[in-house]
């Protein structure tokens, strides 16, 4: 089975961006790049939220050679080079991608998305770079779930600029 990894980086507070989908409080950092090169060496797939998708493209696009599936309600699906826009149901669809052969599977973004695949024991671990600021509002990092999650903490690593990115392996009630 493959590994599917929540990751980004948030807020304390636990929001991802600003409610116009900003960014301008994160402090990127050269520790922080260092893990993203590693982390991106080990993934084929990135699973992502329309919204998500909408400001990764307005960013540059693409994430070249790496298969990339887009869930919306709203975006007509269709399937072009890695790119495959999906408006079926994504836990059955992680479920798939995740029994076939591969590398590791990025889950990108959006709490909305991350919330039925929590539930439904999908997501492997969760990496965030959590930045030393409070927005008091945002899109949240995490929604309401149907049932605890418990987590068990693999790293905890300070970066200078005052970030700290954590890594938690997810402990499903199966394991």
């Amino acid at each position: 089975m493959r590994k599917v990894t929540f990751g980004g980086a948030n807020s304390l507070d636990n929001f991802l961006a600003r409610q116009d989908d900003a960014v301008d409080w994160l402090r990127w950092g050269p520790e922080a790049g260092e893990i993203m090169k590693e982390y991106w060496s080990n993934i084929d797939t990135v699973i992502m939220g329309r919204r998500t998708y909408e400001v990764a493209n307005k960013g540059g696009g693409g994430f070249s050679g790496i298969k990339c599936y887009v869930f919306s309600k709203t975006l007509e699906p269709k399937e072009e080079g890695d790119l495959t826009i999906l408006n079926s149901d994504p836990v059955e669809k992680v479920r798939e991608l995740k029994a076939q052969p591969g590398k590791e599977i990025c889950v990108m973004g959006g709490g909305l998305l991350a919330k039925p695949l929590f539930e439904a024991g999908l997501i492997d671990e969760i990496g965030f770079n959590v930045h030393p600021v409070l927005l008091g509002r945002g899109i949240p990092l995490f929604h309401e779930m149907s049932r605890q999650i418990d987590l068990e903490l693999l790293e905890c690593r300070p970066f200078k600029n005052g970030c700290v990115y954590l890594l938690y392996k997810v402990v499903n009630p199966a394991d």
